[in-house]
């Protein structure tokens, strides 16, 4: 739809990009989303299910190495490049990006730090994967602490507040223990985490370290996959540690950085979240329009009826604005500047845009609009979950304003 595509600084490579993901969220993603989203939680973790071949496909393509430079076989994208696929895919399925997304996190952070063992062991097997073996997760959420984690991880530290799964070193190995809540993306499938652990509980979340875990290690177990109003093809379960002992190098983050490693974790999460939530945003509006000029009522296309227009247009208006803070965002991800509170302001608007923008989707196809089955109807639940996710919007915008009155 040229009329509604505002891509006038998009490079030919770009363009080509944007085609070719949008061919994979059209014919792979969002039809195996729909799909999916019927299914029982138990079926969508199946080995059989659709979703395994939604992982084979993206690997096959490539995907799960979007993070990643090209000195480690990734594309090396700059930020308007990742921009485009990760809003492609959020057009696709919020869900499955989401999956996509995370996926690469455990691995992405091993590689961070240059160990020859964790590139041996973890790294080169998921960057050689194209099959979809070799799937990450990212464990912070549990059932006492989620977005407090973001509140109390700097200055603001207290004691009395941190995380309960716990790591204490034994000889030359590292002992966790404890439990992560069922909001974990990837965690009923995962084969490792990114986990956040309490090391030091005295000095509360400051006292944090970050871990890479296998999750086939003896002590590992999981909970039922959670069944939830929106995003079901995210499959998203808790995880156990009984005991489970890593060797001492997975533990990348000692307490006294933690601070900064959250601010970092975060800006990229609510950078990525922001993107995906302009893809539902667009799915959404490009809905609305498009059946606003097929049903007829009064004898012409509801879209010649004034109420319709405004509203189509006032659509249109919020999903153009939070591109465009999107985008922002993302470019500063990449620019050195600080960058946090820009990244939580295209979150917390995004994600609300996306929620309005399918609302108002609805409203525009009336009664057919909350039918199982329809687009738009999951596209409302699924933007719901995201105001909740990756920081609960008013605990972001809390936290949003520190870094505003920073000296």
């Amino acid at each position: 739809m040229p009329a509604i595509d505002l891509n006038f600084d998009l490079t030919p490579d770009q363009i080509r990009l944007r085609e070719e993901t949008r061919r994979f969220a059209a014919e792979v993603m969002r039809p195996t989303a729909m799909e999916l989203d019927g299914m029982a939680p138990e079926d969508v973790i199946a080995a059989d299910s659709p979703l395994r071949r939604v992982f084979a496909q993206a690997y096959k393509l490539g995907y799960h190495l979007r993070a990643f430079p090209p000195e480690l076989g990734g594309p090396g994208f700059a930020p308007m490049d990742a921009w485009v696929v990760g809003e492609e895919m959020g057009w696709g399925n919020a869900g499955l990006s989401i999956s996509l997304g995370v996926t690469s996190m455990p691995f992405r952070f091993a590689a961070m730090t240059g160990n020859p063992d964790l590139m041996r062991e973890m790294v080169q097997p998921y960057l050689d994967d194209t099959e979809g073996k070799y799937v990450g997760c990212w464990c912070a959420t549990e059932p006492q602490h989620g977005s407090d984690a973001i509140l109390y991880s700097g200055d603001e530290a207290r004691p009395d507040i941190h995380f309960e799964c716990t790591a204490r070193r034994v000889g030359d190995e590292w002992e966790i223990s404890g439990q992560k809540s069922a909001w974990v993306s990837n965690g009923t499938i995962a084969t490792h985490t990114l986990a956040f652990l309490c090391v030091e509980p005295s000095k509360g979340m400051a006292g944090t370290g970050v871990a890479v875990i296998p999750l086939g290690l003896p002590g590992v177990s999981r909970g039922k996959p959670l069944d939830k109003l929106g995003q079901r093809a995210l499959n998203q379960g808790e995880i156990f540690f009984d005991q489970v002992r890593i060797p001492r190098h997975y533990m990348l983050v000692e307490p006294g950085v933690f601070g900064g490693a959250t601010d970092n974790i975060l800006a990229a999460a609510n950078a990525g979240m922001s993107t995906t939530f302009c893809g539902v945003a667009r799915a959404a509006f490009e809905e609305a329009l498009r059946y606003a000029q097929d049903r007829v009522q009064g004898g012409v296309p509801i879209a010649r009826h004034q109420l319709v227009q405004r509203r189509l247009f006032d659509m249109f208006t919020k999903v153009e604005s939070a591109r465009a803070l999107s985008r922002l965002a993302n470019r500063r991800l990449a620019s050195g500047q600080p960058t946090t509170h820009y990244s939580i302001a295209a979150k917390t608007y995004c994600t609300q845009t996306a929620l309005d923008v399918a609302s108002d989707a609805i409203q525009t196809f009336g009664g057919l609009g909350l039918a199982k089955g329809m687009l738009v109807e999951m596209l409302y639940r699924d933007a719901r979950a995201s105001l909740i996710e990756d920081g609960a919007n008013d605990v972001l915008a809390l936290a949003g304003f520190r870094f505003l009155v920073q000296d």
